[in-house]
This record gives structure tokens, C-alpha cells and sequence, in this order.
């Protein structure tokens, strides 16, 4: 495998360029040949004379490409409006063929479909490369039809841009179908000696606190904890709901799991009712957080995955990287991140709207992600060695890192001081149980749950004999540690009997016990164990004290009052009939 990689700045130059690629393949063997094109210039006839070229050059050869945000030839950012990369194929077993259809929401199942069928007819394929158009649409249908394909073909692509960011205009071409202003053109390669290896690399950390999304309609994410989602990023960033939103946001994309990996997902716009459009659909009741780029993770990120590339001995790489990445890192830094992979081998590429990879079965889509792919014909016969500089950090990417690293331990301490308060909001202070607050809104809960067909519930009801005389003839210290006698084994019995089950400080020396999932058979036996266990026990000065303990069982007329005088009214039954004891109403 052989790649040929040049800036096109004018006619003269391609011819010349296509001159030195047909003067190699003379003396060699050639299985196919192919072209690619970044084009940052969107200028539709450059693109399609370019092409003629090609065409009158190089008639053999397959051409494709797409509008990019920026182009990567020979490992970095590049000065020309238009990259052209030429790969050439060299061993006779290897296969390539080249679709290209309309792609609208419409059409997204019939393209599928499609290629598939051609996966099917072609199994020598190992590899599908995608370009495509997809600002103003949603590419969460056009994933997961890819789900049931053989898991050991892989996938990967770019969503073509615009240099202009705000700028939804964009295209892809092909040799088999010209210039489309809405389209996917898939390559298709494989063989016995084509050998495929790819990753993706991100670097961005979550920042801040975490969200949970509680509402979302297909790829418009409408809230956040309760709140129009745009307002995270207004409260947190400061970022406006203006025509500069996408702009201001595109490095700050939210962070969550999906499929088993973690994703970064960047909204394309926000809307007039605070809702966030996205280019993928975001799943209710995720939990997702604002991210940050983190420059040193990036690099080490790149350094760890280099080395496996390395290994893998690749003849060429591909990367699909975000324009976020282009637009955080700025243009004389970007490099960084890509001219390192240029020493394991010929590497290429451009900045996206999105990015595509298939990862344990499912083709994710990406955002402000750097998506590498890394191919082979044959076996390794090189070593390959992965070289990458330290890099020190100055001004913005500096100060970001920095700012971030202060945020993040800021928002740990401010969450363990909320979680403290929490727990503090709901518990009594001397046992840690719930408080009676606490456990009388449990009970609502389940009543309301049982009402509508949920499970029965029953309630334990207990307190200690005599306690009165604890505290006046031994004082309140022993009569502490009486009550947390009996906190201990109410809590130990019921998370061993019944570990749904709530323990709370009734009042004083009363307790009450929720059992979820129970009837009054079960709520017997854990009230006996409790009231036994304590029994037993032998304090320094009380010595052997007993508990009395009312038991009910929820009954489908119930409100909450009358559950709790029933079961205080068997506690007190019991207390009438000689203490020590249970009684079940």
C-alpha cells in the first residue's frame, strides 16, 4: 500500500502530481487506486474540475471526498484549501468498491438497506469508510440500523463541514455520482491482505456537576434536572442564546455513557423555549455532565493509542477528527494531537461535524473526538516506532487546564457538603436513622403505591418498657446507649430479614419499621427477632431491658393517618397486656 498526499493550489500542480503517481505505478503492480479530497474551498466547479482531472489522468482510479473545516495532510493542519490524498493499492487479493446515494431523514432506511445487501454480496469486504452530509438531521436512526451487520466489519467516517461553522451548507462527491449537497459515500475494502485496526481518542473530562436528562424528544434534549436544558450552559458558562450559541458551546460538549463507552455529545443550536438541539438522539434519564478538553489527557491519550497503532505497523492512518478540536486547540497548536501518528506512517484526514466508529457492535456517533484508522495490506514486516515530544502548555489551553482542575475539586467539596446536608435533612441526629419525617413520607409512598396496584406493605411499631426509669435512675447517658443498643439491632435484623426495609426514630424512645414487600407474617417475624436480640442484652446499669411492639399490615382503605393509629394503637395494646410482647392489628 502505497499513499501519495499533496496540497491541490492549482491545476498545473495537480497534473503534476498525477504525473508522478502514473510515472510510479509503471514498474509496480497496482490493484486499484484511489482518491480522496478535503475540500475547505466549498466552491462547487474547483471541486468538480478537480475531478474531470482525475478522470482524464487517472482513468482507472475511484475518487471521493468532501467539504471539511480544515484538511490533514502528512500529519497536520494544512494551508490549502484543498487536501488530496492518493492511495494505492498493490496486492492482487485486495478489493475496494465505491457507493454513493442521496441521504435525507427519508431515505436513511432504503440507503441502509442497501448496503447492506452489498455486504452481503461482496464478503470479502472488511472495512467501510463513510463520508457524509448531516447537519439538520438526527444520525441516530442511521446508527442503529447498522447494529445486525457482521461485527467483524468495521466502520468509520466523517460528517462533512463547512469552513464557516455556522455554516450548515456542505457536500460530498464521488466519482459514481458527482457533487451532492446531501449524501453518503461509502468505500468498501477488504481481502485476504487488508488488515484494519481503529480507536478514537478524546481527552475531554467532565466538568461540574452532574445532570440527569428529564425530558428529550429524539434529538432535541428539552430538560436537565427539571429545567430547559440551555440553561446549564447559561448558568455555568455564561454562554447566551444568540446566533453565536453553536460557537460557544462547541468545546463544551456534555459527557455520557452510551452503548458501554463514554460519548461526547455537542449541541448544534439551542432553541427559543431553552431546549438544545443535538445531532444524535439523547436518551431520558441519562446522566450526563458538561466536559472540558484537558490537554495533557489528550496527549496521553494519543501517546498510550499511538503505541498500539504502532504495533498494528500500519502503511497508512486515517483521521476523522472534531472542528471542535480544531477550534480548541487553535491552528498553530492543533498539530499536536495528529503529527504524531505522521511517524508510524503516511497519515491524513480532515475536521468533521461528526464522527463515526463502530465499537462492540455499534456504530456511535462522536462529537470533539479524534476517530483514527489505521490499514495494512499483508503481514507486519517493520518495526515501527511511535515518536511524540513533551509538550508544555501556554496561555489559553494553560489557563483552561488550570481553571478546570479548580472547578472540579470546588464542585467535589460543594457535592460531599450537599450529600452531607442531604443525609443531615432526613436523619435523627442521635441514631442516624430516618427521622420521623423521613419514614412518615416513605410510608406515603407506598401507600400511594399500593393503591394504584402496587405491593402490600406492613408497618412496625415499637418502644422501650419503662425507658422513663432509665434516664431518672441512671441518667441520660445510659439511656443513650440503651437506644442505640436497640438502633443497632433493628437496623442489623431488618437489613438481614427485609434489606428494602426502612428504619426510623419514631420519637423518644419509639421506632418504626417499613417493610415494603411484606405482610403482617413477615413483619412478625422480624418484630420478634428485634424484640428477643434486645432482650438479651445486658447493659452496665439498666441491665435487661424489653421493648413492646405493635404490628398492621396496609389495607387498601387506608390513609396515612389511620394507618398510624392503628399501628400505635396495637403498640399500646401491648404495652395494656403486660409489655414485652407483640400485638398484630
Amino acid at each position: 500500500m502505497k499513499q501519495f498526499q499533496f496540497e491541490y493550489t492549482s491545476i498545473g500542480k495537480l497534473k503534476r502530481e498525477l504525473d508522478k503517481i502514473n510515472q510510479w505505478r509503471k514498474s509496480k503492480v497496482v490493484s486499484s487506486v484511489i482518491f480522496e479530497f478535503y475540500a475547505e474551498d466549498t466552491e462547487r466547479s474547483q471541486i468538480e474540475l478537480a475531478c474531470e482531472i482525475i478522470d482524464r489522468e487517472v482513468p482507472d482510479a475511484i475518487y471521493m471526498g468532501c467539504s471539511s473545516n480544515g484538511n490533514i495532510i502528512e500529519g497536520g493542519l494544512s494551508s490549502s484549501p484543498i487536501g488530496v490524498v492518493c492511495t494505492i493499492c498493490e496486492f492482487p487479493s485486495t478489493q475496494v468498491k465505491l457507493l454513493h446515494y442521496v441521504l435525507t431523514a427519508e431515505s436513511v432506511t432504503d440507503v441502509v438497506s442497501d448496503l447492506k445487501k452489498q455486504l452481503a454480496k461482496n464478503p470479502w469486504v472488511k472495512a467501510v469508510s463513510m463520508l457524509m452530509t448531516m447537519r439538520g438531521m438526527s444520525m441516530t436512526p442511521f446508527c442503529d440500523a447498522f447494529t445486525d451487520i457482521n461485527p467483524e466489519i468495521e466502520m468509520f467516517g466523517g460528517g462533512a463541514f463547512n469552513p464557516d461553522l455556522n455554516n450548515d451548507e456542505a457536500c460530498v462527491f464521488s466519482k459514481n455520482r458527482g457533487y451532492t449537497s446531501k449524501g453518503v459515500v461509502f468505500l468498501l475494502f477488504g481481502g485476504e491482505d487488508m488488515h484494519v485496526m481503529t480507536t478514537f481518542i478524546t481527552g475531554w473530562k467532565p466538568l461540574g456537576k452532574e445532570f440527569k436528562v428529564t425530558k428529550a424528544d429524539g434529538c432535541v434534549l428539552q430538560e436537565l434536572d427539571g429545567k430547559p436544558a440551555y440553561e446549564a450552559y447559561y448558568r455555568y458558562l455564561n454562554i447566551a442564546n444568540d446566533e453565536h450559541f453553536f460557537n460557544n458551546t462547541l468545546e463544551f460538549p456534555f459527557f455520557y455513557r452510551h452503548h458501554g463507552i463514554d460519548i461526547l455529545r455537542a449541541p448544534i443550536s439551542s432553541n427559543e423555549d431553552g431546549s438544545l438541539t443535538m445531532t444524535s438522539d439523547i436518551d431520558k434519564n441519562v446522566t450526563a455532565r458538561i466536559a472540558y478538553g484537558d490537554p495533557w489527557t489528550i496527549l496521553e491519550s494519543i501517546q498510550r493509542d499511538g503505541r498500539h497503532i504502532a504495533d498494528f505497523q500500519p502503511e497508512i492512518i486515517k483521521i476523522f477528527s472534531c472542528a471542535a478540536r480544531r477550534t480548541y486547540w487553535g491552528d498553530d497548536e492543533i498539530s499536536k494531537e495528529t503529527f504524531p501518528f505522521q511517524s508510524i506512517a503516511p497519515t491524513s484526514g480532515f475536521y468533521t461535524s461528526g464522527e463515526f466508529l463502530k465499537t462492540d457492535g455499534y456504530l456511535n456517533q462522536h462529537n470533539v473526538t479524534l476517530v483514527v484508522a489505521a490499514l495494512r495490506e499483508g503481514p507486519r514486516d517493520s518495526n515501527v516506532h511511535f515518536e511524540m515530544q513533551n509538550e508544555q502548555f501556554a496561555g489559553k489551553v494553560s489557563m483552561i487546564n488550570r481553571l478546570a482542575t479548580f472547578i472540579d475539586a470546588a464542585t467535589m467539596e460543594l457535592e460531599e457538603v450537599n450529600k452531607k446536608l442531604a443525609e443531615m435533612a432526613i436523619s435523627d441526629s442521635l441514631t442516624g436513622l430516618l427521622n420521623r419525617g423521613e419514614i412518615q413520607h416513605r410510608i406515603n409512598e407506598c401507600l400511594k403505591l399500593y393503591k394504584e396496584n402496587g405491593p402490600k406493605f406492613s408497618l412496625i411499631m415499637f418502644d422501650i418498657d419503662y425507658f422513663k426509669r432509665v434516664n431518672d435512675n441512671f441518667g441520660h447517658k445510659e439511656g443513650d446507649t440503651v437506644i442505640l443498643k436497640l438502633t443497632e439491632i433493628a437496623k442489623k435484623t431488618v437489613q438481614d430479614l427485609a434489606p428494602d426495609g426502612s428504619v426510623g426514630r419514631w420519637g423518644g424512645e419509639e421506632f418504626m419499621v417499613l417493610l415494603p414487600n411484606a405482610g403482617s407474617d413477615k413483619a412478625m417475624r422480624v418484630a420478634e427477632v428485634i424484640r428477643t436480640t434486645f432482650a438479651a442484652v445486658d447493659f452496665p446499669a439498666a441491665h435487661h431491658k424489653t421493648i413492646s411492639v405493635g404490628v398492621t399490615e396496609a389495607l387498601p382503605s387506608d390513609s396515612s393517618d389511620t394507618l398510624s393509629v392503628r399501628v400505635d394503637g396495637a403498640l399500646y395494646v401491648a404495652k395494656e397486656n403486660g409489655r414485652n410482647r407483640i400485638v398484630v392489628k
